[in-house]
C-alpha cells in the first residue's frame, strides 16, 4: 500500500523542521506525512549514537511511520568532499560506508539513497561533476562501478540495497548500466523526475525506463525556462509545473505497486541549473540524447512562456528572485500528490491509501 514520507536534510544533527531528529520527525508527521528519509543519516547522527537512533527507530514504530535513509556518495571522484564518512571508518572511506549498512540494516531499513554527485555553485557547465576538468566522466562511471562492486559483498550480506539518484550529474541509461553491472539485488534507482531535463532527458520515457528498477523517490515538479545561454530548469511543488503526474505515477505503481512514496522538498530557492545544448562540451557528454529529445525540452521552455504570459507560472526573474517557503513546498506537494493518488483509485489503478490524520 502507498504510503507518502518526505526526504529530510540535516546538518550537524538539526534540520530546517527540527532541532534534532526527534523534532524533526514531529514536525513531518505534523505536516501529514507518513515516512520520512534522513539524508544523510551520519548527518542527523553524527556520533552515530546508538541510543538516540535507538530511540528515533521507536518513535517512528509509535507513530507508524517508515523510515528510510541516505548514505554517502558513491563516486570515488567526490568523495573528499564528504570527510565524515572516512572518519567514521578510521580513515577507510570503504569501511565508513560498510559502517553505515550495518546500522541501516540493524533497524530493518534496507532501501537506502545514494548518489554519484553534488552540484557546486559554480557557473554553466563546471557546477555538475559530469564535466569536472580533471577526470572524464567515464572515468568517475568506471571508478563508481568498482566502489559498488567493493560495497556489494556487504550489502547482499545486510539484505540492503543502495538507490541511486536520477541525480542532476547522471542519465537513467547510466544508472541502469550500473544495475545492470552490480546487480539489481544491491543497487537500484531513487527517481527524481526534476532532475532528469537537466540531462536532456524526456521525464515519460526516462520514468518509464527506471520504473522496473525503482525503489525509491524524491518527487517535485519543475518548469524549463527560456535563459540567457539555453535553457534553465527551476523546482516547483508537485502539480504546479511541468510534469504528467497522472503519467508517471501509473508507470511507476505498475512497476512498484508497493512503493513508498517520498517527497523532496525545498525552501528559499528553486535551485536553477542550466541546460546550454549550444556549448561544444553539451553533446558529446550526452549520447543517448536525440535532437527531438531537444525539440520537445524547448517545447516545454516555450509552454513556460505562455504560461508566464498567462500569469499561470512565474516567470524567469520572478523564478530567480523568489524561493518558496520548505513547508509549504511540502505541505502544498503531499495534498496534490495525495489526490492524485485518489484520482488513480478511484479509476480503479491502485489501493488508496487511508490519510490517519483524516
Amino acid at each position: 500500500m502507498t504510503r507518502i514520507g518526505a526526504d529530510v536534510k540535516f546538518s550537524g544533527g538539526s534540520s530546517l523542521l527540527g532541532a534534532d531528529p526527534l523534532a524533526t520527525l514531529d514536525a513531518v508527521a505534523g505536516l501529514g506525512f507518513e515516512g520520512i528519509l534522513v539524508r544523510t543519516v551520519d548527518e542527523a547522527f553524527p556520533e552515530l549514537d546508538p541510543g538516540a537512533i535507538g530511540a528515533f527507530a521507536q518513535a517512528a514504530r509509535e507513530r507508524g511511520m517508515f523510515v528510510q535513509l541516505g548514505l554517502g556518495k558513491v563516486n570515488p571522484y567526490m568523495t573528499a568532499e564528504l570527510p565524515r564518512i572516512r572518519d567514521l571508518g578510521c580513515g577507510s572511506y570503504l569501511a565508513g560506508m560498510e559502517r553505515l549498512i550495518r546500522l541501516c540494516a540493524e533497524h530493518g531499513w534496507t532501501e537506502v539513497w545514494t548518489a554519484t554527485g553534488g552540484f557546486k555553485a559554480y557557473p554553466g557547465l563546471l557546477g555538475f561533476d559530469r564535466f569536472r576538468t580533471d577526470v572524464d566522466w567515464d572515468d568517475q562511471l568506471a571508478a563508481t562501478r568498482d566502489f559498488l562492486l567493493s560495497l556489494a559483498p556487504v550489502l547482499r550480506e545486510y539484505g540492503v540495497r543502495l538507490n541511486l539518484e536520477t541525480h542532476e550529474e547522471i542519465t537513467t541509461f547510466e544508472i541502469l548500466g550500473l544495475i545492470d553491472r552490480v546487480g539489481p539485488d544491491v543497487l537500484g534507482v531513487c527517481l527524481d523526475p526534476a532532475n532528469l531535463v537537466v540531462r536532456g532527458e524526456l521525464i515519460g520515457p526516462a520514468v518509464a525506463r527506471a520504473a522496473p528498477y525503482t525503489h525509491m523517490t524524491h518527487l517535485r515538479d519543475a518548469v524549463l525556462a527560456e535563459a540567457e545561454q539555453g535553457l534553465s530548469r527551476f523546482l516547483m511543488p508537485i502539480g504546479r509545473g511541468m510534469t504528467d503526474w497522472p503519467q508517471l505515477l501509473d508507470t511507476l505503481l505498475a512497476a512498484q505497486p508497493e512503493i513508498d512514496l517520498v517527497i523532496e522538498g525545498v525552501g528559499g530557492t528553486r535551485a536553477e541549473m542550466s541546460l546550454l545544448p549550444d556549448d561544444p562540451r553539451w553533446w558529446p557528454a550526452h549520447p543517448d540524447m536525440t535532437w527531438p529529445d531537444l525539440e520537445e525540452l524547448r517545447s516545454l521552455a516555450a509552454l513556460h512562456a505562455a504560461n508566464a504570459a498567462a500569469g499561470l507560472w512565474p516567470g524567469l526573474d520572478e523564478l530567480r528572485r523568489s524561493g518558496p517557503d520548505l513547508r509549504a513546498f511540502l505541505g502544498e506537494s503531499l495534498a496534490e500528490l495525495r489526490a492524485l493518488l485518489e484520482t488513480l483509485a478511484s479509476e480503479g489503478e491502485l489501493t488508496p491509501c487511508p490519510n490517519p490524520r483524516s
